[in-house]
């Protein structure tokens, strides 16, 4: 009744409702998409594709509550192994800042070459390996083989190179946490710092709720 009074012109000070509310969680919502229900299809989003449904993480700080929402989402954040990182050039200066982060996280790191030379150049430890026009052993071999826990991939443009389709459509088919976004690989590590330096905390989902909290 009050959202229809507000959406018919009325203020929150006629409704006596104190506008500013403090609250001391952080709730993360991720939506969840069937890519697992079909083999070889790209996991860039386009305006034709639509969830299955969408799941949230609540904690008293973002990267928790993000690591829940991932969890929930079916995708497991690994605490150790091997990252795969590759992205678009726009995107290599700042992919440094996530490859040192979850290089002393004691992730090892592995890179196609234009990626590779920018964290080298900065200090980062990482291995180069090929991309799939390169010839073997390039990553698709990595990941069917199980040696890659994690992928970091932004796209290079509108028209999706063959390499990059073939490492994200194998990064579903053998349950693999990838990203394709700068913004969502931040994401990621600042979840990885979070449960690993923190124990978890798992309460009702009322508990947050309770006294305006």
């Amino acid at each position: 009744m009050a959202v229809a009074k507000l959406m018919a012109g009325m203020k929150l000070d006629d409704l006596g409702i104190d506008k500013e509310i403090e609250i001391d969680h952080v709730a993360v919502k991720e939506s969840v998409f069937p890519f697992n229900r079909f083999p070889g299809i790209d996991t860039i989003l386009g305006p034709e594709m639509k969830s299955t449904g969408e799941v949230m993480g609540i904690d008293r700080n973002f990267g928790t509550a993000f690591w829940k929402a991932q969890r929930g989402a079916g995708q497991e954040l690994p605490t150790e192994g091997n990252v795969f990182i590759s992205v678009k050039n726009k995107d290599k200066r700042n992919v440094v800042f996530v490859a040192k982060k979850l290089s002393d996280l004691g992730f090892r790191i592995y890179a196609t070459r234009g990626t590779a030379r920018v964290l080298s150049t900065n200090g980062i430890a990482v291995e180069t390996i090929n991309k799939v026009s390169e010839g073997r052993p390039h990553i698709v071999d990595l990941i069917k083989n199980g040696r890659i826990n994690m992928i970091i991939n932004t796209p290079s443009g509108k028209n999706p190179k063959l390499d990059e389709v073939s490492i994200r459509a194998n990064a579903v088919q053998f349950g693999i946490p990838y990203t394709t976004t700068l913004s969502g690989a931040q994401a990621v590590v600042n979840a990885l710092e979070s449960i690993t330096t923190d124990a978890l905390r798992v309460k009702p989902l009322q508990d947050y709720f309770l006294n305006g909290r």
